[in-house]
């Protein structure tokens, strides 16, 4: 494999993207609905692999688990479950109210449980699944893209996530924003946030470090971030590696655009330095234990 990342574009890219941010929203209610809950809400991300997005293994009737891939490789959405049953619903231009429909057919026909909430969350406007109708356009080169870049950026972001020995998350995705990340702890509690809902309380319920990667959608570029919560002072004056980040006081995050990743001579190498060089700067300034946290 060379280092040449692909191209990604809003513009043109956009409609794709859209389908596969709802369609991993419903794959990822899914687990919410029938997985036990994990800290953080890590049981309801999807997972990088080999065809493109899954969903951890969930337990059906019958002593009998099954796994749903959002398949970036034959397009649509892959069932696997542990008796030897498989089936897939392939994506062909249909509306959201079709494939939501159609997931829930195939399910069924397993016997295999197919309740979710049926409304996408961080959406705006979001449409219930079932009564969304509009015309939809699926590309698989647009796709194609995308599974691409993941596989450049998940091996970057393993590596970061192995340079760590306290808690941290998985390489993960996440279906409400649609971007993949990862996360370091550093043991210590969090002030709790009396403005935000249950979920993202216990989110943030710890000092965190994040980096993660958005695709793009509809009206912004393809970008990589870094952030800390809670904000150490200090941290937004920070000058994060490589020269081309910078703080966006909107988001309360460092930005590094994809492009300037994807142009670099050794685009592996800037996006783990842009990893590093955040992470040092926020942990540094919050008085995290490095010594015992770094590996």
């Amino acid at each position: 494999m060379t280092d040449r990342w692909p191209e990604l574009s809003v513009k043109r890219d956009s409609p794709t993207f859209a389908i596969l941010h709802l369609v991993s929203q419903m794959l990822g209610k899914l687990r919410v609905a029938h997985a036990p809950w994990l800290n953080h809400g890590w049981h309801a991300t999807l997972r990088p692999s080999a065809a493109g997005l899954a969903v951890l293994p969930t337990a059906a009737s019958n002593g009998r688990t099954f796994t749903l891939t959002l398949d970036l490789c034959r397009h649509g959405i892959g069932l696997s479950a542990s008796d030897g049953g498989e089936d897939f619903l392939p994506f062909q231009s249909q509306t959201i109210a079709e494939l939501h429909a159609g997931l829930i057919s195939m399910l069924a026909e397993h016997g295999l449980p197919s309740s979710f909430h049926g409304r996408p969350n961080e959406v705006p406007d979001a449409v219930r699944f079932a009564e969304d109708h509009a015309p939809r356009y699926y590309d698989r080169d647009s796709a194609g893209r995308l599974h691409e870049a993941l596989a450049r950026i998940v091996p970057v972001f393993d590596r970061f996530r192995a340079g760590f020995r306290g808690k941290a998350s998985p390489v993960h995705f996440f279906w409400g924003s649609f971007d993949l990340a990862v996360s370091r702890f550093s043991g210590r509690v969090a002030p709790p946030r009396a403005d935000a809902d249950a979920i993202t309380r216990e989110a943030y319920s710890h000092e965190v470090s994040s980096v993660g990667f958005w695709p793009g959608e509809g009206f912004a570029d393809a970008a990589f971030y870094a952030y800390m919560a809670p904000e150490p002072a200090g941290y937004r004056g920070q000058a994060p590696r490589p020269s081309t980040a910078y703080y966006d006081a909107k988001l309360g995050e460092f930005i590094l655009m994809y492009d300037d990743v994807r142009r670099a001579a050794s685009p592996s190498a800037v996006l783990l330095e842009f990893c590093e060089s955040t992470y040092a700067a926020g942990a540094d300034l919050a008085g995290w234990d490095r010594a015992s946290l770094d590996r």
